[in-house]
């Protein structure tokens, strides 16, 4: 074993013994540290480097089966005591969720030794959530988290079993995450702190949508709110690599404690589709405005937005034009305005799909809608900041996204000329300004 493993073994050795946490303490406030927005019902929704999951799941339809999920997730932010939502929100009969626990990853599926706490749900080991619904959990005590600078970039492990068969199951397609499953008719293992019972492996995340975490009440918390450009779309898998992961490192090294959520969907719209239920489900998920309640206004501590979206509403699956979003827009930002006043909402212009390979792409008339809705982004007074992502991405020659941005960093190849890869996200975040995003509404300029 080499020194680097061994400090590491001591480390996780020491925050496992570290005290209980008895409550609260003064000056503390829940603070959600993670999202994964659903869509579905699986298989519907657009995935990335997806392994095949006939095994895991032999009839799609019916979903998961007597099975345990070991889903991996990166929190922005630890603290001593954490909560979890559950969502069936998309699901069509009711599922019962028993043997939750909450632990810390070492690697794959195996966690930490001694980290695994117990979940429970109004004191009680199992819950069943209606079609439609979500529960909260109660507070679990991470007796693992001692020092949470130290767990900065770890990895937390959420394990449920789904009792019987679960019907249509509410999923993030795109998590660009492994994460691991039991077999169908295993039973329980989410005790189980080895990897010796979850034998498949997905890049998606499956009921689990949101997870708070008690932290300083000074901690601001910014969604990133749009489609597939904020999901990661060509991104590095399991790289953390997305622009709101570039702009949460940033924020970190320069001392501000914020955490930054991605609240994308591939495939999302801000205005589409009209209409979007399970029996008639869109792969890239309830538009903007039908998510906006269970995405970002019912989040904790959310203080700043950056929207990035409306490039598929111009696409030939959408069926709007500018004016349509920049009202749908209108709209949105007004009803996030009345639920929290002080919140400070950045536009963010939209890149180029000028010419794109992409299926549903890539048209002049796209490109036309996608400059009047960013001069709008621009200069229409709607926000309190704009992110101008159109210009650190645009080749300005030809019109399209600049050809380093191009090629894909997922599993290779060319790109669609639509999605930037690693090198295009990186200039992404980089480009955000830090102040900006933590300036009072009343400070800003232009803010009404």
């Amino acid at each position: 074993m080499s020194r680097m493993s061994r400090a590491s073994l001591v480390l996780v050795a020491a925050l496992a013994l570290a005290p209980l946490p008895a409550a609260a303490q003064k000056g503390e406030k829940w603070v959600t540290s993670w999202i994964g927005s659903v869509q579905g019902p699986y298989p519907v929704g657009n995935p990335s480097a997806q392994p095949v999951l006939k095994f895991a799941f032999p009839k799609p339809e019916a979903g998961a089966n007597d099975q345990t999920f070991r889903l991996i997730l990166a929190p922005e932010i630890w603290g001593k005591q954490a909560r979890i939502r559950l969502s069936n929100a998309l699901g069509t009969k009711p599922v019962t969720f028993d043997s939750v626990f909450a632990g810390l990853q070492l690697a794959s599926a195996t966690l930490v030794s001694g980290t695994n706490r117990p979940v429970t749900f109004g004191g009680k080991p199992t819950v069943t959530i209606e079609p439609g619904q979500s529960v909260w959990s109660d507070t679990v005590n991470l007796t693992f988290v001692r020092d949470v600078k130290a767990l900065a970039g770890r990895k937390l492990a959420v394990s449920f079993h789904v009792a019987g068969e679960s019907g249509p199951m509410t999923w993030h397609a795109k998590a660009l995450q492994t994460s691991y499953l039991s077999a169908p008719g295993a039973g329980a293992k989410s005790q189980n702190e080895d990897e010796v019972a979850f034998p498949y492996s997905t890049a998606s995340w499956y009921f689990l949508d949101a997870v708070d975490m008690m932290a300083p009440a000074d901690t601001r918390v910014i969604v990133a709110f749009g489609d597939s450009i904020t999901d990661g779309t060509a991104s590095t898998f399991n790289g953390d690599d997305r622009w709101p992961n570039v702009l949460s490192r940033r924020l970190q090294a320069a001392g501000r404690r914020a955490v930054v959520l991605n609240g994308g969907i591939g495939g999302n719209q801000v205005t589409g589709p009209a209409e979007y239920t399970p029996q008639k489900p869109f792969a890239g998920g309830p538009s903007a405005a039908m998510r906006l309640e269970r995405d970002l206004l019912s989040l904790s501590g959310v203080t700043t937005v950056i929207w990035l979206e409306g490039i598929n509403d111009f696409s030939r699956n959408g069926t709007a034009n500018a004016e349509q979003v920049q009202a749908g827009m209108k709209e949105i930002v007004g009803r996030i305005r009345a639920k929290i006043p002080d919140v400070r909402i950045i536009g963010a212009t939209l890149t180029s799909a000028l010419n794109s390979t992409n299926a549903a792409s890539g048209s002049p008339e796209q490109d036309a809608n996608r400059k009047k809705l960013n001069e709008f982004i621009r200069s229409g007074g709607l926000f309190d900041g704009v992110v101008d992502f159109d210009k650190v991405t645009l080749d300005s020659g030809t019109g399209e996204m600049r050809p380093e941005y191009v090629p894909e960093s997922t599993t290779g190849g060319p790109g669609d000329k639509l999605h930037p890869n690693r090198a295009g996200y990186l200039a992404m975040g980089s480009t955000i300004d830090l102040d900006m995003l933590i300036a009072k509404r009343k400070d800003a300029k232009g803010a009404r």
